[in-house]
């Protein structure tokens, strides 16, 4: 049973500026579905369009054109129901910077009809949970830029949704309570059955917990499949190798060309994707010694995300994520995903 399903949604903004505005669509016609106790992984660079798809679902934009139904609900014409059906952390969060910590989750739970036994409770469970534990009675600014955020974390799942909404969950989180709220994340699905939608730039943290990854790249889904299935899509794992002279590059790139389509050679270091590496890199080892090339190192590396989004746009995730960073800069992200609808 699907408890997401999107048919050709888009977003539209205006850009520019003064009378001159230019339609940008942010979200370009996309279909999706998640099925129910799922975790999904919304994978791209900032500025593909994950939040703006995120806020859709959870019915902060209201779609430029297409439809979607989240929890059985119309995201256009249901809000409400939509809204006491799901749990959401924002990507910059929620929390009123003068109150409790302990109260404003707990206020949060009234909100969604739980008593204020019941609030009190999970609320401490959650504090426990994400590590927060000593932090109850502290308000969020004076709390450190993890803290908030777990403490966000803790707001969304404070009445037990089993549709959660997480957009850039551990963004400004350091390496313990990443390890930490992923473990939470996997024991949404795992001990209450929740279905997760989780949208992220870290390919680590999407290749840990999705089931799932969809990848997003300028408001087209790309791809969607297991991080297994997608990496199988790239061609061979690959093969470093490095020599020990200058003199010696030669007789490397010819040997490792003769198993890999392409080779790419930087100093004395030369690699190349590889079918069946396990396999024919001994006999490449072989080669070389037999040649007179002193191995310096070699090294095989399995296909990554980042290969599968090469792969499948030409470009590198991170190179994609570094242009995206630098159209914030001029302003083009605003309009991308904060801009104002058309």
């Amino acid at each position: 049973m699907t408890t997401i399903t999107a048919r050709g949604l888009v977003q539209t903004f205006h850009t520019g500026q003064g009378k001159k505005k230019v339609p940008v669509r942010a979200v370009d016609g996309i279909d999706l579905d998640v099925a129910e106790g799922e975790v999904v992984g919304f994978l791209g660079p900032n500025g593909a369009g994950k939040t703006t798809t995120l806020r859709m679902l959870t019915t902060l934009l209201k779609p430029t054109a297409g439809t979607a139904t989240v929890a059985g609900y119309d995201v256009a014409t249901q809000p409400v129901q939509v809204r006491r059906s799901i749990g959401y952390c924002s990507q910059v969060g929620s929390t009123f910077s003068g109150a409790y910590a302990g109260d404003e989750v707990v206020d949060h739970g009234r909100l969604y009809g739980m008593s204020k036994a019941d609030a009190v409770a999970k609320g401490h469970d959650l504090f426990d949970r994400l590590q927060l534990d000593g932090l109850w009675r502290r308000m969020p600014k004076n709390m450190s830029g993890g803290q908030k955020r777990r403490l966000d974390i803790a707001m969304a799942l404070i009445h037990s949704p089993s549709l959660v909404f997480l957009d850039e969950p551990t963004t400004g989180l350091d390496p313990q309570a990443r390890a930490n709220l992923w473990q939470h994340i996997a024991d949404l699905r795992s001990e209450q059955g929740a279905t997760v939608f989780l949208t992220t730039h870290y390919l680590d943290e999407a290749d840990a917990l999705a089931d799932r990854i969809v990848i997003i790249d300028k408001g087209r889904i790309v791809a969607s499949d297991t991080s297994d299935n997608l990496k199988a899509q790239v061609a061979g794992d690959l093969v470093s190798v490095e020599v020990a002279t200058d003199e010696q590059v030669a007789v490397a790139r010819d040997k490792l060309a003769s198993i890999a389509e392409t080779v790419e050679v930087a100093g004395r270091v030369v690699s190349g994707r590889v079918s069946r590496a396990a396999k024919v890199v001994p006999g490449l080892l072989r080669d070389l010694e037999s040649s007179g090339a002193t191995l310096e190192a070699i090294e095989v590396a399995r296909p990554t995300l980042d290969d599968v989004f090469l792969t499948l746009t030409g470009r590198s995730l991170r190179d994609a994520e570094a242009a995206a960073e630098a159209a914030d800069e001029g302003a083009a992200q605003d309009h991308t995903d904060e801009g104002v609808p058309a």
